[in-house]
């Protein structure tokens, strides 16, 4: 009884850090966090979630101010550590367009457009729009943005993927670490993109290893999505859960139909790691599309993000027309346990019963 109540104290703790009521945390899926599903986890006293990876600076003010429109309380805005420029093989990109060919537009690479925004000033942004929390994943943040971001009371959590990972990040300065079990729906937050495939650790084995390993706090994050998961990484040592795929199908995520469904009626094996749509590694769905991609004669994907520019049309014709099968269709791989209730409510109703579980 007495380790139990511990994981109530240190959850509790951890909340009353950040001035939150349950440790509940959305998590930053770029893309797939519109304002209205994280202040819905806010108002439930969880914390909202921003991912900012695509964003230009002025989206992420309007976005900062549409949040706070709807809610008083937190958030964190999170962006990709960026790798180093990819190198480009346009012949090998002609094959990737052949492929890609049968499945949406007719694409050139010379014609595609592989600049992301500017990660200096999407940094900016974020300090002026003042979260509550700023994420990382990929790498960690430069020791002189720690150090502005500190200057203004604003947290720093950093994404891992394996135990030295998490000693690198914890070195650097991270408040708090969200350990990434490869579980996790989207993309895989390891710091070099290739151990994204051959580092592929399951987060109840990630989860004891890196709290043991060390002392700051540990947000648990990869196949939670009810009460049962989040009170196992509380006894895991974790001092809150991190949950993404588990709110996609809430009215306030507003996914297209086809793929809030697939989510409702996936196992854990109809999701798998790919490349194919961005180039990084990442969960999804399993489709038509990916199973034409991972057959021995489909070209390999391109890097990030060159891949991502070249899936482009297709991912967009797919989205507007409400397909799945060529869908770039994020899950992890507890999806079936996603609930189409209103986020709020289900965060609620969440952590009362780990609560009750718990106690």
């Amino acid at each position: 009884m007495a380790k139990r109540e511990t994981d109530i104290a240190r959850a509790e703790k951890f909340c009353s850090s950040l001035g939150l009521r349950m440790p509940i945390l959305l998590a930053p899926m770029a893309g797939a966090c519109p304002p209205q599903l994280s202040a819905a986890v806010a108002n439930a006293g969880g914390l909202g979630a921003c991912g900012a990876l695509l964003m230009q600076p002025d989206a992420i003010q309007e976005w900062a101010a549409s949040f706070r429109a709807r809610s008083n309380g937190g958030f964190q805005m999170n962006l990709w550590i960026p790798d180093p420029p990819a190198e480009r093989d346009v012949a090998h990109e002609r094959a990737v367009c052949r492929f890609l060919s049968d499945w949406g537009p007719e694409v050139e690479p010379e014609a595609i457009e592989v600049a992301a925004p500017d990660f200096s000033e999407q940094c900016e942004a974020m300090l002026e729009a003042g979260p509550t929390v700023i994420s990382s994943i990929m790498g960690v943040y430069s020791s002189e943005f720690v150090h502005r971001m500190k200057e203004k009371g604003i947290r720093w959590f950093a994404t891992v993927t394996t135990v030295d990972e998490a000693k690198a990040a914890e070195e650097a300065g991270a408040d708090a670490l969200v350990a990434q079990g490869m579980e996790a729906g989207g993309h895989r937050g390891a710091f070099q993109a290739e151990s994204a495939e051959t580092a592929m650790i399951g987060l109840f084995s990630l989860l004891p290893a890196v709290v043991d390993a060390v002392e700051v706090p540990v947000i648990a994050t990869g196949g939670i999505a009810d009460a049962r998961g989040t009170a196992a990484a509380l006894l895991l040592g974790a001092s809150a859960v991190q949950i993404g795929t588990g709110f996609l199908r809430t009215p306030e995520a507003a996914l297209p139909s086809v793929w809030s469904e697939g989510i409702g009626r996936a196992n854990p094996e109809d999701t798998r790691l790919t490349r194919a749509f961005s180039g990084r590694a990442g969960r999804s769905l399993v489709n038509d599309y990916l199973r034409a991609a991972h057959r021995p004669d489909t070209p390999e994907p391109a890097p990030y993000p060159v891949q991502r520019s070249l899936t482009q049309a297709m991912r967009s014709e797919a989205t507007k027309n409400n397909e799945l099968s060529r869908m770039q269709a994020w899950a992890g791989q507890s999806a079936h346990l996603a609930q189409t209730r209103p986020a709020e409510e289900l965060a609620d109703a969440l952590w009362k019963q780990a609560e009750e579980l718990l106690s």
